[in-house]
């Protein structure tokens, strides 16, 4: 007599497929991540300071290069276009409005005249910015 075996359902996931999917992922944005940089190339001036705490959000950038343009970095956007004094006060003050404890930056090119960081201060304040901090590089280890 010849008696039939039962076949019982194989209860696994195969998660090779998931495991590909993952690593393709992780090569996209290893590969991506340095291409995409925020902000405004600048030349830092150079000055021991110490560096916002971990914990704190992401701070809003404002920056003039070394032409003496003015823009604005929000940290979920990016704005690569030039603005006046006057747009840059106006789009940090709504942004201050909505998150009044977010921190706000002042990062200018070491080549620009004091006085056009001191005026993007005073506007920024004007706009109702509690206080502003200023954007240094480390100094280089000789």
């Amino acid at each position: 007599m010849y008696q039939r075996k039962r076949h019982r359902p194989i209860a696994e996931i195969n998660v090779v497929p998931y495991i590909d999917v993952m690593l393709v992922l992780l090569i996209i944005f290893m590969v991506t991540a340095p291409i995409v940089s925020q902000g405004v190339k600048v030349e830092l001036p150079q000055g021991n300071a110490e560096s916002l705490p971990p914990d704190s959000k992401p701070p809003i950038v404002a920056s003039i290069d070394a032409a003496g343009q003015y823009f604005l970095n929000t940290g979920s956007s990016s704005n690569s276009q030039a603005m006046d004094i006057e747009q840059v006060s106006t789009e940090v003050g709504a942004l201050i409005q909505l998150e009044p404890l977010r921190p706000v930056v002042v990062k200018a090119d070491r080549t620009i005249p004091y006085e056009s960081v001191i005026q993007l201060m005073i506007s920024l304040q004007g706009a109702g910015v509690p206080a502003v901090g200023l954007m240094t590089d480390s100094p280089k280890e000789k």
